[in-house]
């Protein structure tokens, strides 16, 4: 007769928090969650796939990518505006990531200040990253001071409406130490983590009447891909 699976927390040290979880923590190992933070940030779309490690029976979350989602970029687009893209690998201070920033200016510009905002953005994040391990990298982005650093640097090219990093993730993170990252608790805007189904609209009026609406935990469990 098989064995009835049960619920079980997984700790998630870089959100300070608790999630349950149905299986046991060797049928989770390795596995990902993925969870919506779009009310908790006041309506900054965001999506954090957590990778599951089983250590010693217990199991513990650490993000393996962070990403903006389609609808809350495309509301931060204006007419007669530009926007600048970018895709490049860069070295943390323990393993190699994916980071993907997004830039869009307040009127239209030429090809030529889209070429320097992008080359200035991959030189400071290339630079800024060699002294930052990939968990710390991932607390900035949360907390947004990453994105603060940056901004400052780019406005000397141009004035910016939107700055912000829309991917962030690595394929190493199995060479992250794991001890270090769980240990790890920041006291970050995130309040509490039960991820919502309402849209980004709805999040942000609700944030504006300042009355925090919690919902049922949206959980979405799926195999590692080879």
């Amino acid at each position: 007769m098989a064995e009835r699976k049960k619920f079980i927390e997984a700790q998630i040290p870089i959100l300070n928090e608790g999630l349950r979880v149905l299986g046991t923590p060797e049928e989770l190992d390795q596995k990902t969650i993925k969870l919506d933070l779009t009310r908790q940030l006041r309506g900054k779309g965001l999506t954090v796939t957590f990778r599951l490690f089983n250590q010693e029976g217990k199991l513990v979350g650490i993000p393996n990518k962070m990403e903006l989602v389609t609808s809350y970029i495309r509301r931060m687009m204006r007419k007669r505006s530009d926007y600048v893209e970018d895709s490049f690998k860069a070295q943390c201070a323990d393993i190699r990531v994916i980071i993907k920033p997004l830039l869009i200016t307040r009127k239209r510009v030429s090809r030529a200040v889209r070429r320097n905002l992008r080359n200035t953005a991959r030189e400071f994040l290339l630079e800024y990253l060699k002294e930052k391990d990939f968990n710390e990298v991932c607390e900035e982005l949360l907390e947004g001071s990453l994105q603060k650093t940056l901004l400052p640097k780019l406005k000397k090219i141009y004035p910016l409406s939107f700055c912000d990093i829309r991917v962030f993730e690595t394929k190493e993170i199995k060479k992250i130490d794991l001890k270090k990252a769980s240990e790890r608790k920041i006291e970050s805007q995130v309040e509490g983590m039960e991820p919502t189904e309402e849209s980004t609209e709805e999040a942000e009026e609700i944030a504006e009447e300042e009355k925090p609406v919690k919902k049922e935990v949206k959980k979405e469990i799926v195999e590692e891909k080879e």
